[in-house]
């Protein structure tokens, strides 16, 4: 059965992502982005980027402008092509860079950046 501390526990010590994204999206309302949240701030999964559409932009703009391909929303390719390129770009902590780079793009934060 899914859940408890022992379940969170072996979560986090999986050094694999994606696995851990697999399990947190088998709970009901649990999607990508909020399984890739929970494993990047609670369960020490440094490589989990949520992909939303502000982070789309900012791959696309900074990094690969072809990352989107022909898409027109956010498919399960894309937010992998996403999540793949902060990976490739930054091997150590993707994560955290892309947490760093999302609050750079926050009008309430320029003035402090």
């Amino acid at each position: 059965s899914s859940g408890g501390e022992e379940f969170l526990l072996k979560l986090r010590s999986n050094d694999d992502c994606q696995a851990v994204q697999d399990e947190l999206t088998k709970f009901s309302g649990i999607g990508r982005k909020v399984a890739d949240c929970v494993a990047l701030f609670s369960l020490d999964q440094d490589d989990a980027i949520p992909v939303d559409i502000h982070v789309q932009h900012i791959a696309s703009r900074d990094y690969d402008p072809t990352v989107l391909g022909q898409a027109k929303s956010l498919t399960p390719t894309i937010y992998k092509r996403v999540g793949d390129l902060f990976r490739s770009r930054f091997p150590s902590r993707a994560g955290w860079a892309h947490s760093l780079l999302f609050v750079a793009e926050l009008p309430s934060f320029r003035s402090v950046l």
